[in-house]
């Protein structure tokens, strides 16, 4: 039987040969695109964390936290030592120390700010409306909010048949021009939804990623999806079933391509489990130490640079960016 991995391994060797250049209008970095694909994962099978490259897991359980606590502060994670979120609120510094409204700073020393100083953390280290705070926290036009996870959860434990167990992350609201002035997210939404379905004694998880970094991005998100689907059946009552990853847009970075023909040499290892204590029952319950990975062996990691492309871009960081890609040559 085809080891599950080499979905991921095909879909990158089909964007190499295949993939249509595109040009990202707001920094100008250059991808390779292909449009509507699927992979998915039988997780009766083992977990998949990608072993082609090591894949930084204690990164992926902090961050299922981070969303799953409903929270939008980079600070819980910045202070657990992970900076995969740094870039997108000194995006918005940097509109502001454009326009004078705060002083000039480094992405390392606003970071190390982030860090030190929980005043500034909680002005600067914000970022609304992002997947955590839409997931538990959505907001309505009466003032309230919807917690729409509790909702499926609720939902599947009632009706097990229903058809219509989503979690949605796409606010128009907030999102590009359509935002009111001021208020667009300056974090372009990704994984924008996902719906939950019970299929027999299983719970399965089918994510749409409206656009996916095939690199760096995407084995990240199979294993945080994957988690969040082990959670989420235990706490309906369920054996977990299938995670299914449908793609729209799904690219290579061109300062990647050098990594994935390296990545596309080594031959997959055995996937490992995931062990969560029987202790969560609910939403809330989950946390960090509740989860063990077992039996993890993978190839060496291979390092490249995060693009933070997307979302309404300013002439100051587009310029940061392409000052950041020209000193790295």
């Amino acid at each position: 039987m085809q080891h599950p991995e080499q979905q991921y391994l095909d879909l990158m060797r089909d964007l190499l040969k295949n993939g249509i250049e595109q040009v990202d209008a707001g920094t100008g970095v250059k991808t390779y695109s292909l449009f509507g694909r699927q992979i998915r994962f039988d997780l009766s099978q083992g977990f998949p964390l990608l072993t082609t490259k090591k894949i930084f897991w204690r990164g992926i359980v902090e961050e299922v936290f981070w969303f799953l606590s409903g929270q939008n502060n980079i600070k819980y994670l910045v202070d657990k030592n992970i900076h995969i979120w740094d870039d997108y609120p000194y995006r918005i510094y940097r509109e502001k120390m454009a326009t004078g409204q705060e002083k000039e700073m480094t992405k390392e020393e606003f970071i190390a700010q982030i860090a030190a100083d929980n005043d500034f953390a909680a002005e600067h280290g914000a970022l609304p409306h992002i997947y955590g705070d839409m997931w538990r926290h959505w907001p309505t036009r009466a003032g309230k909010t919807i917690d729409q996870v509790q909702w499926v959860v609720d939902t599947l434990k009632k009706d097990p048949s229903a058809h219509n167990a989503l979690v949605n992350s796409w606010n128009p609201e907030y999102l590009y021009e359509m935002a009111a002035p001021g208020e667009a997210c300056r974090f372009p939404i990704c994984h924008n939804l996902y719906q939950v379905s019970v299929r027999g004694d299983k719970l399965f998880l089918q994510l749409y990623q409206r656009t996916a970094d095939i690199f760096l991005g995407v084995p990240f998100n199979i294993a945080s999806y994957a988690l969040l689907t082990i959670i989420l059946a235990q706490i309906i009552g369920y054996q977990p079933g299938e995670f299914i990853h449908t793609f729209g847009d799904v690219h290579y970075y061109e300062n990647h391509r050098e990594a994935i023909k390296e990545q596309l040499t080594r031959e997959p290892l055995p996937f490992p489990t995931v062990k969560l204590n029987s202790n969560v029952k609910n939403i809330d319950d989950f946390k960090p130490e509740s989860v063990e990975l077992v039996g993890y062996e993978s190839h060496p990691p291979i390092k490249a640079e995060l693009s933070p492309t997307g979302g309404i871009v300013d002439k100051s960081w587009k310029k940061f960016v392409q000052d950041e890609k020209s000193n790295k040559k």
